[in-house]
């Protein structure tokens, strides 16, 4: 069958949350989003949608320049090529395009947060960047997943696709093209965004544990 490729991106996030989870982890990338661009300078995951607002979060296109921003000219990538049959392809280009179009998808901040701890779970209509592009290689079918998609860290995903590593390197930005990923946001919106997410996150563990969203 007709095979075509999806890139799985590991990033060395220049952030604060990057440097400070690298020193307790002793692994050096600390987000993950997956591409199907060869030039790999546009991505695909659930983020910040800008840099001064973490808890605006959730499903996020992002450029090279949200990786290497401000005085950080480049970014470490690791690069995994996954050759993808074309139905896989056109099942996993469904799936995005649903979650983009469906506004009720958050950013599961509890399950990334106690990662270390509780190895992950599932929040309805919640994805970090380790579930979701966890999500995207069970559909790509490359790999065999020996547990639930949602229970993979960022270094167990880094093993898990070994044998399809492309490339590692530093990777420069050419241009801004997220021009508003930098602007400031003020002390009292990231309050505001932080309980709003919070209460979300809270409500639907309480009222919607136990409603299928994905199999």
């Amino acid at each position: 069958m007709e095979n075509n490729e999806i890139y799985v991106v590991l990033v060395k996030a220049n952030t604060g949350i990057g440097k400070f989870a690298r020193i307790f982890s002793k692994y050096e990338y600390t987000h993950i989003a997956v591409s199907f661009d060869a030039k790999l300078d546009r991505f695909i995951t659930f983020s910040r949608k800008k840099h001064y607002s973490p808890f605006d979060s959730g499903f996020m296109y992002e450029t090279l320049d949200c990786y290497a921003f401000a005085k950080n000219e480049s970014v470490k990538l690791k690069i995994f090529r996954l050759p993808v049959e074309k139905q896989r392809l056109l099942k996993i280009k469904d799936y995005i395009k649903s979650i983009e179009n469906d506004k009720d998808y958050i950013f599961n901040l509890y399950s990334m947060a106690t990662m270390p701890i509780l190895h992950g779970f599932r929040i309805y209509k919640a994805h970090n960047c380790m579930s979701f592009v966890s999500k995207i290689i069970e559909l790509s079918n490359v790999v065999h997943l020996e547990k639930k998609y949602y229970r993979y860290n960022i270094q167990e995903i880094d093993k898990l696709l070994s044998n399809y590593k492309y490339e590692e390197k530093d990777y420069y930005r050419k241009e801004i093209i997220n021009k508003e990923y930098m602007n400031k946001v003020s002390i009292f919106k990231n309050i505001r965004l932080f309980l709003t997410l919070n209460f979300k996150l809270i409500y639907r563990l309480i009222f919607k544990r136990n409603v299928k969203v994905e199999k």
